[in-house]
């Protein structure tokens, strides 16, 4: 390949992915609060429900997954993308969530270094431990540790990030 068909290449693959992005970000999007009481008024309406997920992992694997993530990001991730990736990418995609109000993520992606979670455990005990996770982390008046992806983060930032992959991981449940 000569250089020109490389930067005209590279132009349009370009434009093509702002494009994607604007569509993506232009659409649909999260109409519920991004706030740990929302998030546990509809936990809290899950405690009665039978529930299944559609996806690769059970709902104990979810809610175990998502009470992790939360308490993480007290207590520090176990491993971290490169600085370079947490201040390019991390950073471009933590701000295009904000901005829709709406994470989009492998579903199935256990979080970096995390001990894997265990399938057909139960998971009324998982549900717990999320809620016990949101409420801790609500209290909690220590100093965040960097998320493994995005970098530095406010505490309004991580509460909309964890909500965000809550409701997320809400779309494989029914």
């Amino acid at each position: 390949m000569d250089r020109r068909q490389f930067i005209k290449g590279s132009f349009f693959g370009a434009v093509g992915l702002a494009g994607g992005a604007a569509v993506w970000l232009n659409t649909g999007g999260n109409q519920e609060p991004l706030t740990v009481a929302a998030v546990m008024a509809k936990l809290n309406g899950l405690s009665h429900a039978t529930l299944v997920n559609n996806g690769a992992w059970d709902c104990h694997q979810v809610f175990s997954h998502c009470a992790q993530s939360i308490e993480y990001s007290m207590t520090g991730y176990p491993e971290h993308k490169s600085e370079v990736f947490k201040n390019t990418l991390g950073a471009v995609a933590f701000s295009a969530f904000a901005t829709k109000g709406a994470m989009v993520h492998s579903l199935d992606e256990a979080i970096p270094g995390a001990p894997m979670i265990d399938a057909k455990q139960d998971s009324a005990l998982a549900l717990e431990r999320l809620k016990k996770s949101l409420m801790d982390f609500e209290q909690f008046e220590g100093t965040l540790q960097p998320h493994f992806a995005y970098g530095e983060l406010t505490k309004a930032e991580y509460e909309a990030a964890h909500v965000m992959h809550i409701y997320n991981h809400f779309d494989e449940l029914s």
